[in-house]
C-alpha cells in the first residue's frame, strides 16, 4: 500500500506508480466500478482508467478513497495521514531535506511548495506523492 513506509524501492519511479495502480486497481475490483463511484468522490472516467490498467491522473485524497475501499484498509482520512507522516519519517532517516527533494525532483517543485504538501498545507497529486516518496526513499537505500 501507498502509505506504507518503505524502505526500498523499484528501478524506477514509474515502476512505483505502476505498483501502486496495480494496488488500487485491485482495491476498486474488490469494490467494484458501481459501488467505488458511490463510496469516493472519484470521477467514474478515473476510475474507469485505472479499472482499464491506465494511471490516471488522482489527487493523493482520491487514491486513499480508492484504497479504503478494500478489506480492512483504514479511512481515507487515516491513509492520507499516515502517507505524509511517512514521507517526514522517510525524510529524517534518509536525512534529506525540502531543497535536496526540489532538487531531486528537477524542478518539478519548489522546496517551499514540498514542504507545504508534505504538512498537507497544499494539495497533492498522486503523482507527486509517489515522485516525492521514490526521491526520499532512493536518497536513503
Amino acid at each position: 500500500m501507498f502509505y506504507e513506509q518503505r524502505l526500498s524501492v523499484p528501478d524506477t519511479r514509474d515502476s512505483l506508480r505502476t505498483e501502486y495502480d496495480d494496488d488500487l486497481r485491485s482495491a476498486l475490483e474488490h469494490a467494484g466500478l458501481e459501488q467505488a463511484e458511490i463510496e469516493t468522490d472519484v470521477d467514474r472516467l478515473k476510475l474507469e482508467a485505472l479499472r482499464d490498467g491506465e494511471a490516471p491522473d488522482l489527487t493523493l485524497e482520491e487514491a486513499a478513497q480508492i484504497q479504503s475501499l478494500q478489506d480492512g484498509e483504514p479511512d481515507p482520512e487515516t491513509i492520507v495521514e499516515l502517507a505524509g507522516e511517512h514521507l517526514l519519517l522517510g525524510m529524517t532517516t534518509a536525512v534529506v531535506d525540502v531543497d535536496t527533494l526540489a532538487a531531486d525532483l528537477d524542478g518539478g517543485l519548489g522546496a517551499t511548495e514540498i514542504q507545504q504538501k508534505i504538512e498537507r498545507r497544499a494539495p497533492m497529486t498522486f503523482e507527486e506523492y509517489v515522485a516525492i516518496q521514490y526521491a526520499i526513499v532512493d536518497r536513503g537505500m
